[in-house]
């Protein structure tokens, strides 16, 4: 009997009574009681914060090379000019100097009041040299005026700016720390191609190094070079058609007895059969899927290059870039040899064969000056190679653009190579009816 009533008192004591669960209970519900209250409190502070809205002008502001756009410097070593300040902003001093030579260079400089420490950046050196994949623009809003002003940031580079003690000797020219100077031209192509190499699709490789074999080709070294081997291979009997021209007419070889357009002026009289082989840049530039820059390539060209890509037959293809190749050297070395378009020929590469062959045809003066008859020729020349890349149906538009001349002014070279015009979808376009017609001669009457 006594160990039973033992096993009962332990059950007793292990369940609880009714009145200390009725307590806990109580406890619950008034805390619950307490959130809701706490809540609708919470509830009623967020509905009195309301976000203010504005209805703004915003202006778009482009760069004016007048005047220094905004700049963007950060700190990389987590300098926070608003930590130490009650009213949150220090006092600082910024100032921005720019290079006497070189007014794209750039140094910030932000001075903390009453540090040694100055915090010191360029667009020049360092992380400012890294290729700029994006474009940054500042914005700044007004609340009076309701106005938003967007401003590009100079340069489009955001300038990293490293703690320097002062008075500590730095040279002017290179980072303390990783001593980086501006990169050549060469040192680029060499970071661009291995990153090409690295992350670029299999594609984009191969057009790289089809381009990079082109530049090997025409590089200024081997021009030299180029020039003497060739120099012996010079067709000289197709040089000597080329210069013995009809003495009446200033035009290209012609036959007044042609049936058709292509053979009144015939393509291998102007183009020897030796020379195509050096007529191969704009094939290679094709086949490597680039694009002809303005820059290197008449608007002619560069409108209709094109054309190429829709020719399925090689040898067609070469036939067409060849002569979209010889119509540069012509405008090129026109402008090599003339006051308005010399600096657009400074780094033209003429191959030699061509070279030596248009100094014999157009008779060079010693002024270094195309005559002014031979300069005529060329440009009948020029026209007569624009009427085969246009099929016989040329806008004289934009090659008057690149022969630096009026298009109403060309009109008078297409009517002396015996070509008409004729209106199509509103646009004048020459064309060369056969057999050839050229116009009589004109002769200017004296005054009395």
């Amino acid at each position: 009997m006594a160990k039973h009533k033992e096993k009962k008192t332990k059950l007793e004591d292990q369940n609880p009574s009714e009145g200390e669960g009725k307590m806990y209970d109580d406890e619950t519900q008034n805390s619950q009681h307490q959130d809701i209250d706490e809540g609708k409190s919470i509830k009623k502070n967020t509905k009195k914060k309301k976000k203010e809205k504005y209805t703004v002008t915003m202006e778009a502001i482009a760069e004016n090379p007048n005047n220094i756009s905004p700049i963007v410097g950060y700190f990389p070593s987590g300098y926070d000019p608003l930590r130490n300040n009650n009213d949150g902003v220090e006092e600082l001093s910024t100032k921005l100097y720019r290079n006497a030579k070189r007014s794209n260079r750039l140094q910030l400089v932000v001075s903390p009041n009453g540090s040694q420490v100055d915090f010191v950046g360029t667009n020049y050196s360092g992380e400012a040299t890294s290729a700029q994949l994006c474009t940054y623009s500042l914005g700044v809003l007004d609340k009076e005026t309701q106005t938003l002003k967007i401003v590009p940031i100079a340069g489009n580079k955001i300038i990293r700016l490293e703690p320097r003690v002062r008075g500590s000797e730095v040279p002017e020219t290179e980072d303390p720390d990783t001593a980086k100077q501006e990169l050549t031209v060469e040192e680029r192509n060499d970071k661009m191609r291995e990153l090409t190499q690295m992350y670029s699709s299999k594609k984009s490789i191969r057009q790289a190094r089809k381009l990079d074999s082109l530049r090997q080709q025409e590089d200024t070294g081997n021009q030299e070079e180029f020039d003497r081997n060739i120099a012996g291979a010079i067709n000289k009997e197709a040089l000597e058609v080329a210069v013995t021209i009809d003495s009446a007419r200033n035009v290209p070889p012609h036959d007044l007895d042609a049936t058709t357009p292509e053979l009144a002026y015939p393509l291998d009289r102007i183009i020897s059969k030796g020379e195509w082989d050096y007529l191969l840049d704009v094939f290679k530039l094709t086949e490597a899927g680039a694009e002809m820059t303005p820059d290197l390539y008449p608007s002619f060209v560069c409108n209709r290059s094109y054309k190429l890509e829709h020719i399925q037959d090689e040898d067609e293809k070469k036939r067409l870039a060849g002569i979209f190749s010889f119509i540069t050297h012509l405008v090129k070395f026109k402008d090599k040899h003339s006051m308005d378009g010399v600096s657009s020929a400074k780094h033209q590469k003429i191959p030699g064969i061509l070279f030596q062959k248009f100094s014999s045809m157009f008779a060079i003066s010693d002024s270094k000056r195309l005559p002014e008859e031979k300069k005529n020729l060329l440009i009948n020349y020029v026209l007569v190679l624009t009427l085969f890349a246009d099929d016989f149906r040329s806008d004289p538009s934009d090659i008057a653009k690149d022969l630096r001349m009026n298009a109403v002014a060309l009109r008078p070279y297409y009517e002396y190579l015996g070509c008409k015009f004729v209106h199509e979808k509103k646009v004048l376009l020459a064309t060369l009816p056969v057999p050839l017609v050229f116009p009589s001669l004109r002769r200017k009457r004296r005054g009395r």
